[in-house]
């Protein structure tokens, strides 16, 4: 028996098909084994060993490859044919090995570029072993990315709490975007005027021409800069004659564009299709996969991983014969069209993305795909017939027309382009990023000499624009052109800038939020080097020579570790003063507006005596004034001592409707009719709010999402003051119904259970029929609080105090006092339960657990003694951290015999042999919370 490993279960069944009876192809389901998310996974001081776990999952399917691989006679590794799929080829290898299954077993590896009958059998006749250095280019991508993730994400949090990680490519396609932002900020929008003479020809034809020379002068596309130039010039022509100097005709051809590569196509997809990269290569995968067609399961595409131009020789005999077929002979160039990449680092070891067979028709494959992969087919299928199809010939004309009036003279052009010959556009055009609108107007004919007639004189005025904010196409582009990261990693490199909430896309730009300018204004500021374009596609080269056998992988982790090392050790030391100040003057423009008036851009304008400056707060960063004093806010110091102010917002110094944001305080909307009191807009660190007076709690409500400021009046004000509302008592119980925003949105209340409303507008309209019906689909669904639960049977009070009751549990009933659930014997019945046997079946399972027979008082913190919790209370709180970043309260509890815990929301996480409990910070505790988040 031969056993065939791949990544994917849908590829195994296909191969199984191709491969008969004497093959068992199983699926590794993608990686097998990573790197666990926590320190001390790769060791540079050990010459970077590297330790690997398998997660649960794994585990099962490569006990499944074991047990096959024991009595097989040969193993066949056909994983991906790219660096990953060779990684994973490797790692199934070394677990083997390990397990000692491999002994006298032949082992082969083979690949194959598309999931087809002819490909697979072909890649059987076609072994190899692995590829060793295309495996050293994966460790040491792998080990950089994790050395950079784990040694930089922890400076960032606690030097930046809020930050949520860092990355080797990621942090640079983050600069990317907000170094964009900076320069549409920075951007000085010019006046100037375009002048355009509409003419006619001696045969009545129309004409538009542009002025190019005035007095002699060329005129370029700013030269004319305001109204009384272009008055003056326009004068000038309205009273001129006009003549054509010149007619010139040059053809020009236009090629056809290559074959898709992985950023091409994620591209061309964004462009043409609206798709995000990630779902591109989602859809990709499906068509490589394949479909049923005919009952066989083929796969429609190449690989879909490669920055590769070039396809198959028989792919391109196919391509000319299906053109030859469809649109002539004449659209098949005299020789076959080759392609070279001119992205930096391409290498080009695959084809480019085509589809298996040419003469496999979109509109023939459309009814066996959903709407999008249909889409994709045929964008791959034209692009690739395209690229062999004849030049598209072109005819450029160029008119130039003399203008004189007096003594003044001006030169005017007209331009067209006529299509001679289609080629390839006949089927293919590539979209574009921009509106360029490229000139294709026919011009009448014209000869030297004519004499052309006025019709009308256009003086129009415009505004240069800032550049445009990246898209998710323009800045693949962008990464690609530098030579940052690869083509595999574009996907998932966009995604964790959107989760991390570092970009939000807006009409499909990418548009940086404080938090990611605040991440790359640090990285700029303390970890230049790293952040720099050259620098990472430097590297990149290198990654690219180990893949290619000609440099060693483990000396350019040293040459990157050794120095980047030494500044995360140097910056963690810095105060967090010395890093505000360097932010503060790097985020100047951004935080800091100049006002326009000559007024300090830092100076409070709440005390005005103060200067804003930001700061830092386990919520994540803000601005604040420099005389804030949170012991005199806490009444903690005399009245004498430096004035008091707690003038914050936000870190954006503009927005819409933020008034306070902009330096001018809290914007008065009107005032309360019941109370007199006044209402408010304001902008806090936590975003925009409406506040009722200003007394010292004062009652305030944030804005719901989706609702702007600048919409904000008084009425709307009111409406979220008065939250929560009382909806109606409710029909069962007459316990009242409220409506209300929460922190998962608007929602109705009854008792102890929640349920959504469709949107906020709805809390102040929801009657008492819709809330009771939303409330009851809740409960069916087992919403509510577990403390709502209502017991099977009371039994009593427990002998040291407290009600002991029986309830239904999802393992069956159980018993329940204080803290303690003890389940019901199998063969006991909920109702014959007495309070004789409830109390000995708690009174077990609490010494089970190492608790006394009287519980803890519930509010009491455990004491400690050496850092852990006295056996009185083993599941006391020994420290409260408060709230993560992110949400969810975090304490350190010790769990009895499980040890010392952190708690974070309702999980509790391990602490590693090296943590001690008594020193552990804040942001120790969120450090652990997100490397546990990273596990999943």
């Amino acid at each position: 028996m031969n056993i065939v490993i791949v990544e994917s279960p849908a590829k195994a069944k296909t191969i199984n098909k191709y491969l008969g009876s004497g093959y068992k192809v199983l699926a590794s389901y993608g990686h097998v084994r990573d790197l666990p998310p926590k320190d001390g996974s790769v060791l540079p001081e050990e010459d970077f060993k590297m330790s690997w776990a398998v997660d649960s999952k794994s585990q099962k399917r490569l006990s499944d490859i074991a047990s096959a691989v024991k009595d097989a006679d040969r193993l066949i590794l056909a994983t991906d044919p790219d660096r990953e799929g060779e990684a994973i080829s490797w790692h199934v290898l070394e677990v083997l090995k390990k397990k000692k299954l491999l002994k006298d077993k032949k082992v082969e590896r083979v690949v194959f570029n598309a999931i087809t009958k002819n490909a697979i059998l072909e890649a059987m006749q076609n072994p190899r072993e692995i590829d060793e250095p295309l495996v050293d280019a994966y460790l040491a991508r792998r080990a950089l990315d994790y050395l950079v993730g784990f040694t930089l994400s922890p400076v960032l949090w606690r030097k930046l709490p809020g930050a949520r990680s860092a990355g080797r490519v990621q942090s640079v396609a983050l600069r990317l975007v907000c170094q964009r932002e900076n320069e549409i900020e920075d951007f000085v929008s010019e006046e100037y005027w375009s002048i355009l003479a509409n003419l006619t020809t001696p045969a009545q034809d129309a004409v538009q021409a542009r002025l190019t020379k005035f007095d002699g002068k060329k005129l370029q596309k700013l030269d004319i800069k305001n109204e009384q130039q272009a008055t003056a010039i326009r004068t000038m022509l309205e009273n001129a004659s006009f003549k054509v100097s010149s007619v010139e005709s040059k053809p020009q051809k236009r090629n056809p564009f290559a074959p898709f590569t992985t950023s091409t196509l994620q591209q061309e997809a964004s462009r043409k299709c609206g798709f995000a990269a990630a779902r591109t290569m989602q859809v990709a995968q499906g068509l490589y996969e394949g479909v049923t067609i005919g009952g066989e399961t083929t796969g429609l595409i190449t690989y879909m991983r490669t920055d590769g131009v070039q396809i198959a020789q028989e792919a391109i005999h196919s391509a000319r014969s299906v053109i030859g077929k469809q649109f002539g002979d004449r659209y098949v160039p005299e020789k076959p069209r080759f392609y070279s990449s001119k992205a930096k680092n391409a290498q080009e070891a695959h084809e480019a993305i085509r589809p298996t067979d040419l003469s496999r028709h979109p509109r023939d494959v459309a009814k066996y795909l959903d709407p999008d992969a249909a889409r994709l087919y045929e964008l791959i299928w034209k692009r690739t017939i395209a690229s062999q199809m004849e030049s598209a010939v072109l005819e450029r004309t160029t008119v130039d027309i003399d203008a004189t009036s007096g003594g003044q003279t001006a030169q005017l052009r007209a331009t067209g382009s006529v299509v001679r010959f289609d080629g390839f556009l006949t089927l293919y055009q590539e979209g574009r990023d921009d509106e360029e609108d490229e000139d294709s107007r026919r011009l009448p004919a014209m000869n030297k000499d004519d004499v052309l007639a006025r019709t009308g004189i256009e003086a129009n005025q415009h505004f240069t624009e800032p550049p445009p904010r990246y898209t998710e196409a323009t800045l693949v582009k962008k990464m690609e052109e530098l030579g940052i990261g690869r083509p595999s990693t574009y996907a998932a490199t966009l995604q964790t800038l959107r989760d991390r909430g570092y970009v939000v896309q807006d009409k499909k730009r990418l548009v940086p939020q404080d938090k990611g300018r605040l991440v790359t204004a640090f990285l700029e500021g303390f970890f230049e080097r790293y952040v720099e374009y050259d620098f990472t596609a430097a590297l990149e080269d290198q990654l690219d020579k180990i893949s290619a056998g000609d440099l060693d992988w483990k000396k350019v982790l040293r040459d990157f570790w050794n120095p980047f090392h030494e500044i995360c050790d140097e910056v963690i030391k810095r105060s967090n003063t010395e890093v505000l100040d360097a932010l503060n003057e790097i985020l100047s423009a951004h935080v800091f507006p100049d006002k326009g008036d000559g007024t300090d851009p830092r100076k409070c304008p709440k005390c005005e005596t103060g200067r804003l400056s930001l700061k830092v707060s386990r919520y994540g960063a803000f601005v604040g004034c420099s005389n804030y004093n949170k012991d005199k806010k806490d009444g903690k110091i005399p009245n004498e001592d430096p004035p008091h102010c707690d003038y914050t917002r936000q870190v954006s110094a503009t927005g819409d409707g933020a008034d306070e944001a902009a330096g001018d305080g809290p914007k008065v909307l009107g005032v309360d009719p019941e109370t007199g009191l006044e209402v408010s807009l304001r902008t806090g660190r936590f975003g925009p709010y409406v506040q009722l007076g200003e007394e010292a709690k004062p009652k305030r409500s944030s804005l719901p999402r989706g609702w702007s400021p600048s919409d904000i009046d008084l009425e709307k004000a009111l409406q979220l003051l008065s939250l929560p509302r009382d909806v109606g008592p409710h029909p069962e119980d007459g316990k009242m119904i409220t409506a209300g925003l929460g922190r998962f949105g608007p929602f109705v209340h009854h008792d102890s259970t929640y349920a959504n409303l469709d949107g906020p507008e709805e809390v102040f309209s929801v009657g008492i029929n819709r809330a009771v019906t939303l409330l009851a689909e809740k409960r069916a669904k087992g919403g509510g609080r577990r403390g709502a639960a209502k017991p099977l049977k009371e039994l009593g009070e427990h002998p040291d105090g407290g009600a002991i009751n029986v309830y239904s549990g999802r393992y069956g009933p159980y018993v329940k006092w204080e803290k303690i659930n003890a389940t019901l014997p199998k063969d006991s019945k909920p109702e014959e339960v007495t309070l004789e046997q409830a109390v000995e079946l708690v009174n077990a399972k609490a010494q089970a657990k190492g608790k006394t027979k009287k519980a803890a008082p519930k509010k009491a913190a455990a004491k400690k003694t050496g850092g852990k919790a006295t056996d009185g209370a083993a599941k006391g709180v020994l420290k409260d951290f408060g709230a993560h970043p992110d949400g969810g309260e975090m304490s350190l509890r010790d769990s009895g015999r499980l040890g010392i815990r952190l708690k974070w929301d309702k999980k509790f996480i391990p602490l590693g042999k090296d943590v001690d409990p008594d020193k552990l910070t804040f942001e120790d505790a969120v450090s652990i919370v997100n490397a546990q988040k990273a596990t999943g």
